[in-house]
């Protein structure tokens, strides 16, 4: 058992799972992030806090993988930009002719942006054209970031994914970046977001989570972690919720069955919305 997890090292985690049922995450190139270390967390985490922790994973890249794949193939989105993208492996998944700009902490970005370039001359991934910007999102960086993202986005139309990432942010930042995302988007661009609601709280599967966390990260409370009710996205006056689905929800649609109770199941929240003005 390895005691210490540093926060970004937690991607290493999301990749694995999604690598571990491919057929199901529809993610064949995750397991290029897998190594021992993480192995050993994953085994860790998934005997503490819940085994059904690699189909949530899969399920919720499988989600925004295909609503991003149709709106593609609608023609309604140019540019993919990923917020908290950690090792997210859409780029190499998604048709060639999207361009994408990868959002994280410079530590993460520069770590990916160095690993991707290895395995795109190694032949282990197809090239794409991604745009890499680390961001200390503890500093103002909106002014500077604006200009980034408009500088490369101009005037193409855009989908803005959030995931895995609110939960551990507080709702004053939430606030701030879901108005960063209206500043940098138009009218018929979409947005992608991942949260959890508040009954999640109530579960046993959480509590194990914060034990988990406690024991490895930071020690934290419930009241450390983000959760948001629909009308939180029902509120928005630029926005419109084009589709609403849970992991349980989609999981079914998927023709699957889960096995475990719902109180040993993190269940996340998946939103699709449309810019409207």
């Amino acid at each position: 058992m390895i005691k210490n997890i540093e926060i970004h090292e937690t991607a290493f985690i999301t990749s694995m799972f999604r690598a571990m049922n491919a057929s199901l995450s529809k993610d064949y190139y995750s397991k290029l992030w897998n190594n021992k270390r993480t192995k050993i967390w994953v085994t860790d985490y998934l005997k503490e806090v819940s085994s059904e922790e690699v189909d949530t994973h899969c399920v919720r890249n499988r989600f925004f993988l295909e609503k991003i794949q149709q709106l593609i193939k609608e023609a309604k989105i140019d540019i993919l930009i990923n917020f908290g993208s950690g090792f997210s492996m859409y780029p190499f998944l998604l048709n060639e002719s999207i361009e994408h700009i990868e959002i994280d902490k410079p530590d993460i970005i520069d770590y990916k942006r160095h690993k991707v370039s290895n395995w795109v001359q190694t032949g282990e991934l197809p090239e794409r054209e991604i745009h890499f910007l680390g961001v200390d999102f503890e500093s103002d960086y909106k002014e500077e970031l604006y200009t980034k993202i408009q500088k490369i986005k101009k005037n193409k139309r855009s989908f803005v994914l959030i995931e895995g990432v609110l939960f551990f942010l507080n709702k004053n930042q939430t606030d701030t970046l879901f108005g960063f995302f209206n500043e940098i988007q138009k009218q018929g661009d979409y947005l992608g977001s991942v949260s959890f609601n508040s009954t999640v709280k109530k579960t046993k599967a959480f509590l194990r989570l914060l034990n988990f966390f406690n024991e490895r990260i930071s020690k934290t409370s419930k009241d450390d972690y983000l959760t948001l009710e629909n009308n939180f996205y029902k509120e928005k006056s630029t926005y419109k919720i084009k589709e609403h689905k849970d992991y349980f929800m989609y999981f079914k649609e998927l023709k699957n069955t889960v096995n475990l109770k719902e109180t040993d199941i993190l269940n996340e929240n998946f939103y699709l919305l449309e810019k409207i003005k």
